[in-house]
């Protein structure tokens, strides 16, 4: 592995008396790309708000860079490098596909003119520069899901967070979104993945996290992971049932 870039040390979080996310822990390198799956309710999405501060932990420390960013709140850690696009899209559809990209923009480009020239490069990164000037509510729902990551990216992300950016997508849109990450990972984009389609998973990661029930259950190569009793029993069957 590279140079540690994130780290999770026990992280914890309980609502009253569910443990949705329990006893996590993991590192991830400068450059690297990780999937992190599991069946529906298995703390996916409560582990990515831990890592952005949208919830604080119960227990457990998160560092970024070696710095201890636990109690960070979620603008800190967009300032120090963490971007991310969220289940639920948050296009905002009446204006164009360029402003919603320069929402993410602004953080570091208070001027309009600045944010914008961050942000037409987000999009020409996710293949939407051409659409540019269109209103957001014309877009498919994979380009959507393309310009939540270009609107993460203006961020200027160190590390890239992606909630299931690539669910209900037909084969056409899943493939573009799929070269968009492939290509940013290339060019040296640590990316962390939610993602529930296997055969996406394993065309471009090497690096599995399995949760269930809140705890990580397996970490470590897709095909080895994949192929483990206990998440086929834990995820594939769930999945299956």
């Amino acid at each position: 592995m590279s140079a540690i870039q994130l780290g999770v040390e026990g992280v914890t979080k309980r609502f009253g008396g569910l443990t949705a996310v329990n006893d996590v822990s993991f590192a991830l390198g400068q450059g690297d790309i990780l999937s992190l799956i599991g069946p529906n309710g298995a703390g996916k999405t409560t582990l990515f708000n831990l890592l952005t501060g949208q919830l604080a932990a119960t227990a457990g420390k998160v560092f970024f860079d070696g710095a201890d960013i636990t109690h960070y709140r979620p603008n800190q850690r967009a300032r120090l490098g963490l971007g991310r696009t969220f289940q639920i899209s948050q296009t905002l559809t009446s204006l164009s596909v360029l402003e919603n990209a320069m929402i993410g923009a602004f953080l570091h480009h208070p001027r309009i003119a600045d944010a914008a020239d961050k942000a037409y490069a987000a999009l020409e990164r996710v293949g939407l520069a051409s659409r540019a000037k269109e209103e957001a509510g014309h877009l498919t729902l994979g380009e959507r899901r393309r310009l939540e990551v270009a609107r993460a990216l203006g961020l200027e992300p160190r590390l890239l967070l992606l909630d299931e950016v690539m669910a209900g997508l037909n084969q056409t849109e899943l493939a573009r979104i799929v070269d968009v990450v492939v290509a940013l990972n290339a060019s040296g984009q640590t990316i962390i993945v939610i993602e529930h389609n296997l055969k996406v998973v394993r065309t471009f990661s090497k690096r599995v996290l399995v949760l269930d029930r809140g705890k990580m259950i397996a970490d470590g190569g897709a095909d080895s992971v994949l192929q483990d009793p206990v998440v086929v029993e834990a995820y594939v069957g769930k999945k299956k049932q």
